[in-house]
C-alpha cells in the first residue's frame, strides 16, 4: 500500500525537487520555458511580497506533483481570484487523487486568504484532467482569447 502523500508550499530548499516536475509539465504540454524565466518564477515563489505560489506533493520524500497559483484582483467582487496556472503529477503517480489534493490545498489557501475564486485553464486535449475537473469545478462556458506580446 502506497504511503499517505503530503502537499506543502515550496521552501528554498525544494528547487531540486520542483525542477524536474516543471520540466516535465513543460513535456506534458510539448513546450519550453528558458531557463531565465523558470529561475524568475522560482524566486517569485519565494517573495512573500510577490502574489506567485507554488506547493509540492510529497511522497516517502519524493516531490510527485506541483500546483502553482497566482492571487490577483478582480472587479466583480472584493475578495481576490486565484488563477491555478500550472497542475502536474508525475507519470505513474496519476490517477490516484493528487490532482485533486493539489487542487484542495488551493482551494483552502484561496478560502484562508478571503479569495472569491479559483479559476483555471486546460488545454482541450488535456480529456483525463478534465474528467476531474468536472467532479470539483463547474465550466464557465467563457472561451479563452490572447494575443501574445
Amino acid at each position: 500500500m502506497s504511503s499517505a502523500v503530503e502537499i506543502r508550499p515550496i521552501t528554498a530548499d525544494d528547487h531540486a525537487a520542483w525542477l524536474p516536475l516543471w520540466l516535465g509539465y513543460q513535456r506534458f504540454y510539448k513546450t519550453t520555458i528558458d531557463d531565465a524565466t523558470s529561475a524568475v518564477t522560482w524566486q517569485r515563489f519565494l517573495d512573500a511580497t510577490e502574489p506567485m505560489h507554488a506547493a509540492l506533493a510529497w511522497r516517502d520524500s519524493v516531490a510527485i506533483g506541483l500546483v502553482h497559483f497566482i492571487y490577483h484582483r478582480s472587479c466583480w467582487t472584493q475578495g481576490d481570484y486565484v488563477y491555478l496556472q500550472d497542475l502536474y503529477v508525475a507519470e505513474g503517480q496519476r490517477g490516484g487523487g493528487i490532482g485533486a489534493q493539489l487542487i484542495e490545498h488551493v482551494y483552502a489557501d484561496a478560502r484562508a486568504n478571503g479569495a472569491s475564486r479559483v479559476h483555471w485553464l486546460t488545454h482541450e486535449s488535456n480529456t483525463d484532467a478534465m474528467f476531474l475537473y468536472d467532479r470539483i469545478a463547474d465550466r464557465s462556458g467563457f472561451v479563452q482569447y490572447r494575443k501574445i506580446l
